[in-house]
C-alpha cells in the first residue's frame, strides 16, 4: 500500500514542533492525524483521493485540521466508538462513522486496519497499512527520545502492553506522530520498554529509600534539571506510581501525593 508522510507545523511540545500527517492508499485514500493544513498536504490529499479521515488519538496536536479536511473533501470522518464526545470536543467535527479495534477501512490498494494502542491516551489506536504493512503508531513510539505517558491521561501499564504488542507484531516500519520514520521497529520498541522500566526502577528505589512526597520521588527518579519539562516529568512519575500501586509494589495516595513502600 502506498503511504506518504507530510510533517505539518503545529502547537506541540514534541521536538521539532511538527506532527506527521499520513495518507494511506489511493482512490480512495485515508488521511491520518491531520494536525494542520499546508499546501503540500493539500496537494497530497487531492492527488490521492482522500475519502476517509481518522486520528490516532484526540490530543490537540493531532487533530486541528480534521474539520477543514473533512469539509474540503467531503470525506467520511471516523471516531472511536464510545469516545465520540471526546473526538467532537477536540476536533469540532461530528463523526460520520465509528470504529473499534479490528475495524477495517477499504482503500484503493488494500485495507487499513485499526488496532488498539492505549497508554499515551485512553482513546489511542494505531493503523496498519495493508496486510502486515507499516503501522501508523501516533504517539506510541519515536525514533529518538521517548514518549510522554503522564497521568491522568496516561496509563503506564497499558503503554507498556502496547509496546510489547507492537514488538510481537514486528511491522516493517513504524510511522510515528512526531519525527522520522522508524526503520528498525523492534530495536526502537525494546529501547522504549527498557527506558520505561529503568525509570520505574528509579521511582521504586526512591520510595524504598525514604522518598514520600511526589516532589521527592520526582527529584530522585530524574536527578537532573527539568526546566521547561517539569510538568511532563511530574505527570510521568505519577503514572509510574499508579502502575506500581496497582501491581502492589508500593502504596500511593494520589490525593495527598504521597507514596510509601508496600506493607508499610
Amino acid at each position: 500500500m502506498e503511504v506518504t508522510r507530510r510533517p505539518v507545523p503545529t502547537a506541540t511540545r514534541a521536538p521539532g514542533g511538527r506532527t506527521n500527517a499520513y495518507v494511506l492508499g489511493r482512490d480512495p485514500a485515508l488521511l491520518v492525524d491531520p494536525a494542520g493544513r499546508t499546501d503540500a498536504l493539500d496537494r497530497l490529499v487531492a492527488d490521492r483521493g482522500v475519502e476517509h479521515v481518522l486520528v490516532t488519538h484526540a490530543h490537540p496536536d493531532h487533530v486541528d485540521a480534521v474539520a477543514a479536511y473533512a469539509d474540503g473533501t467531503d470525506a467520511t470522518v471516523w471516531a472511536r466508538y464510545g469516545r465520540t464526545d471526546r473526538f467532537r470536543e477536540a476536533t469540532g467535527a461530528d463523526p460520520d462513522r465509528t470504529f473499534l479495534p479490528g475495524t477495517t477501512i477499504p482503500l484503493g490498494d488494500g485495507d487499513a486496519r485499526v488496532v488498539d494502542a492505549p497508554g499515551h491516551a485512553p482513546d489511542h489506536v494505531a493503523v496498519v497499512a495493508g496486510d502486515d504493512g507499516p503501522v501508523c503508531c501516533g504517539d506510541c513510539a519515536v525514533r529518538e527520545g521517548s514518549v510522554v505517558v503522564g497521568a491522568p491521561e496516561g496509563d503506564m501499564r497499558a503503554y507498556l502492553s502496547t509496546l510489547r504488542r507492537l514488538h510481537a507484531r514486528d511491522p516493517p516500519r513504524l510511522l510515528p506522530g512526531h519525527g522520522p520514520v522508524v526503520d528498525d521497529p523492534r530495536a526502537t520498541l525494546e529501547r522504549l520498554i527498557a527506558h520505561r522500566l529503568e525509570r520505574e526502577r528509579r521511582v521504586l528505589a526512591a520510595v524504598d529509600a525514604g522518598a514520600r512526597h511526589l516532589d521527592e520521588v520526582l527529584d530522585a527518579a530524574y536527578g537532573k534539571d527539568l526546566t521547561g519539562v517539569a510538568d511532563l516529568a511530574r505527570a510521568t512519575v505519577v503514572a509510574h506510581l499508579e502502575k506500581l500501586a496497582v501491581e502492589g509494589r508500593l502504596a500511593w495516595d494520589g490525593k495527598r501525593e504521597r507514596a510509601r513502600p508496600a506493607g508499610d
